[in-house]
């Protein structure tokens, strides 16, 4: 097991009604206030009401209209808000995409330079405003941890940056804001949750038995409650345990003792960069035909664990034959939550899969994955997508 540093940093309010306490959870960070938001749908639901209530005493500045694959010149406007209005704290009302900006927004508002510099190089960013978040997507775990992308479509760039003083300060999470979520967000989130996890699971390191049991149970739980939300959307049993899942899955605990570069989420990150997919759509094309193309004498009894640990598959004399079985059951779970499988159902062709290839280990650093990849692997794996 690896060495690592683990910080529970976030305060963590979870459960209905938990927003009651922004006033006072805020309150120390001052009441200048960014309000950084999406497309309207907390408008909707009334929780943008309920925030302006809450915070009827603060200064609130705002900025709506946050992409899924959140924009650089988003991030910019963010930025220019924070600075013309003495911003103290940055507040995010959406999921991971929101999130994601408002912490670049967040260090952008005490950086001098250009935001996208923070991106490309997250050694320049240094103070961070606070950010407190509000969650109303369970799929990236931004709330609990440090890292953000940013998409740059001048150049179809979709980087990662990172920072621990990006980690928000507080984050609420209500299950109940989940409850109208539309079924392909439910779905597309919960690959991404797993996705997280497999991206840590499968590692070089060995010896994390207890890091490994965390990331398995996090795996099924996604799997028994997904189709349960997807059935029944005002589950709260089943919003509440896919929203902690997807808290749990990048918050420092699947990774710790072990590390490595990821592998899938570079390889999406360049399609969502090129065509501004879903980002867990993307990932759940990935994830089964990667799984598929590493399966090796290296690789298999890993996989082994994995079907039988999540799966429930029984043992069997042939390894790759079982390895198969959890593979096939990856890949027909996201299709049956219904995730399009194919690149060629998004309308993707393989015209850009040279360029994506190359950034993907270029940016991906996969020659420092599970099982090292060069830009041709790359290739193979997307054209095994279409």
């Amino acid at each position: 097991m690896n060495n690592f540093r683990f910080h529970a940093y976030t305060d963590i309010r979870f459960g209905e009604g938990c927003i009651k306490d922004l006033n006072s959870a805020m309150l120390p960070f001052g009441k200048k206030v960014l309000l950084v938001y999406g497309g309207g749908s907390i408008k909707k639901s009334g929780l943008y009401d309920k925030v302006k209530e809450l915070l009827s005493d603060f200064e609130i500045t705002e900025l709506a209209g946050i992409e899924p694959n959140p924009k650089i010149e988003s991030v910019r406007a963010g930025v220019k808000l924070c600075k013309e209005n003495g911003v103290q704290a940055v507040l995010a009302a959406g999921g991971g995409s929101t999130i994601d900006a408002a912490k670049v927004i967040a260090a952008g508002a005490c950086y001098d330079g250009d935001a996208w510099d923070l991106v490309v190089d997250p050694a320049k960013i240094g103070e961070v405003l606070p950010i407190i978040t509000i969650l109303t997507i369970c799929a990236t775990g931004s709330e609990m941890n440090k890292n953000a992308v940013i998409s740059n479509m001048e150049n179809n760039e979709k980087l990662g940056t990172s920072s621990h003083d990006m980690i928000p300060r507080v984050s609420f999470c209500d299950p109940t804001y989940l409850y109208t979520l539309p079924a392909m967000q439910t779905a597309a989130g919960t690959a991404d949750i797993m996705s997280h996890v497999f991206e840590q699971y499968f590692q070089k390191n060995t010896g994390a038995f207890l890091t490994d049991c965390i990331s398995e149970s996090i795996l099924k739980t996604c799997i028994q409650y997904c189709p349960v939300a997807l059935r029944e959307p005002n589950n709260y049993e089943a919003r509440a345990n896919l929203s902690w899942a997807s808290t749990l899955a990048l918050n420092g605990l699947p990774t710790a003792g072990k590390g490595g570069a990821w592998t899938c989420h570079p390889i999406e990150h360049e399609l969502s960069a090129y065509y501004d997919i879903t980002h867990g759509v993307g990932l759940a094309i990935v994830t089964p035909r990667w799984m598929r193309y590493i399966l090796n004498e290296k690789t298999v009894d890993q996989f082994c664990q994995y079907a039988e640990n999540v799966w429930k598959i029984e043992k069997m004399e042939d390894k790759f034959c079982m390895a198969q079985k959890a593979i096939d059951r990856t890949e027909k779970f996201f299709k049956d939550c219904g995730i399009p499988m194919t690149l060629s159902e998004l309308g993707i062709d393989e015209i850009y899969f040279d360029k994506m290839a190359e950034k993907a280990v270029c940016f991906g650093g996969l020659e420092n994955a599970y099982i090292a990849l060069t830009k041709e692997d790359v290739k193979k794996i997307l054209k095994m997508c279409l």
